[in-house]
C-alpha cells in the first residue's frame, strides 16, 4: 500500500474504520488527509437515526471529524459538473450506480482524491482513483 495524500472514505470505509478493520486503519494513518464528502454524511447521519445508538455515533463521528486531518467535502459547481460527467457516462454504457455513489465519486474526483470503499459499484467508474476492499 502506498501512502495517499488526500483520501476519500465512502460509507462503507468509515463503517469499516469504526469496526477497526486494519487494512482501512492503515489506510487512513498513512494518509496526509482523510475526507468525508457531504454525501456520506448523509448517509451516515439517516444510518444512526435508524440505529439503537444515535448519539453515541453522532459524539464518535463529531470526534473524528474534530482530527486536524480530517475535512469534509461540500458540493461546489465543480461536483456538479462531475456529477454530470459520471452520471451520463454510466447510463450510456447501461451500468448505473447509486445516485448517492456518483455524488460521492464526483467529490473525489474533484478534490483529485483516492476513494477508500468496500462497495464494487465504484469500479464501474472509469476515471475514479480508487482501492476496493474486501470484507474478510
Amino acid at each position: 500500500m502506498k501512502p495517499t495524500e488526500r483520501l476519500v472514505l465512502d460509507t462503507s470505509a468509515y463503517s469499516h474504520l469504526r469496526a477497526g478493520h486494519s487494512e482501512v486503519l492503515e489506510f487512513v494513518t498513512s494518509a496526509a488527509v482523510v475526507v468525508l464528502p457531504v454525501t456520506v454524511l448523509g448517509e451516515l447521519e439517516a444510518g444512526f437515526e435508524l440505529g439503537s445508538r444515535t448519539e453515541e455515533n453522532r459524539r464518535v463521528l463529531a470526534e473524528f471529524l474534530s482530527e486536524p486531518f480530517v475535512s469534509v467535502l461540500s458540493v461546489t459547481n465543480t461536483t456538479v459538473g462531475y456529477y454530470a460527467r459520471i452520471f451520463t457516462a454510466l447510463r450510456r454504457a447501461g451500468t448505473p450506480i447509486p445516485i448517492n455513489d456518483v455524488w460521492i465519486a464526483a467529490a473525489t474526483m474533484e478534490c483529485n482524491g483516492h476513494l477508500l470503499t468496500f462497495d464494487r459499484d465504484y469500479r464501474r467508474v472509469e476515471e475514479l482513483d480508487h482501492t476496493l476492499l474486501e470484507v474478510a
